[in-house]
């Protein structure tokens, strides 16, 4: 009898327990869809393998990359540099143990600039077993080379699980701005506040997995377990529209919203800050531990 009652207890507690305040939570519209205002391309419309064919497998649309004991950085590029755009692909990633390895999709110019270059991040962070994957964005400015990396990350959970379908992650950069977006909401704006804290010279596209044990998975706790390998990301859909390093310069920035000057309306705004009062889990502004006299976009 009870042992009856202890059950019957649990189950009550269970059953009346509050659930994470964003569990199942799903952002408002944000009213306009910039992805499908730019056409689609296949893989080999506009990218090419940079590093690791061999773990690599390209069908008409789309790539899936893969990483294993022996196979080190798998990257694909966009074949030409932009100095402006909008550029997305879907991506889905794998379930299971993926602690310190990295699904990213991201825009660099390391190979014109290589320890002195700029970089705009989507970087899925990997996870242990039962627990969410990080989607982490980031801007690199002139940095890497002279060992004094600044991030300016941003790190989000997701409202779905993305190991169960492909969905669709973008980056808008102007010479005003950079928006990211998950599936049309817009999760983060970077405003060009001065030209120290900004990117602006050309860069590529790319797509890449990659170990990176030392910090990705709770600040290098989890390390990456090959015992789980291969690591895969699958990636189509790809989408690269805007003015390329060898447009006139006359040539438009492209807008992720209704309005020519790209400014974000209402709708897409409130998206955004809806996105970030319950689903954004750091913002390196509010980290008091780091010298912010090396990120002074924070407090202008």
């Amino acid at each position: 009898m009870a042992f009856q009652l202890l059950v019957t207890l649990i189950v009550i507690i269970i059953l009346i327990a509050p659930l994470p305040c964003n569990a199942g939570q799903w952002p408002p519209s944000p009213g306009y869809y910039p992805s499908t205002r730019f056409r689609s391309m296949s893989f080999y419309q506009g990218y090419r393998n940079l590093w690791g064919p061999a773990h690599q497998s390209v069908d008409n649309n789309g790539i899936t990359i893969w990483l294993d004991r022996n196979s080190g950085w798998r990257v694909v590029q966009v074949v030409k540099p932009f100095r402006s755009g909008y550029f997305g692909a879907s991506i889905k990633l794998q379930p299971g143990y993926t602690a310190g390895v990295i699904t990213a999709f991201y825009l660099s110019n390391n190979e014109a600039h290589p320890g002195f270059h700029d970089e705009v991040d989507i970087e899925f962070l990997g996870t242990t077993f039962g627990k969410p994957y990080t989607l982490q964005t980031n801007v690199y400015v002139r940095g890497s080379g002279d060992g004094r990396i600044i991030g300016r990350e941003m790190k989000f959970h997701l409202w779905f699980d993305p190991t169960q379908d492909f969905h669709h992650y973008a980056i808008l950069w102007t010479p005003k701005d950079i928006i990211f977006f998950v599936d049309d909401v817009p999760i983060r704006r970077y405003p060009r506040k001065s030209a120290t804290t900004f990117p602006l010279r050309p860069m590529w596209v790319y797509g890449s997995i990659w170990d990176a044990s030392s910090w990705a998975t709770e600040d290098g706790k989890y390390k990456a377990d090959y015992r789980y390998q291969p690591f895969v990301g699958k990636f189509t859909n790809f989408k690269a529209s805007g003015c390329t390093a060898y447009a006139p310069a006359w040539c438009r920035p492209v807008s992720a919203s209704p309005y020519r000057s790209g400014r974000l309306t209402g709708q897409q705004n409130r998206a955004m800050q809806w996105v970030q009062s319950h689903y954004m889990v750091y913002d390196y502004c509010r980290d008091y531990k780091r010298d912010h006299s090396l990120t002074p976009e924070c407090w202008r």
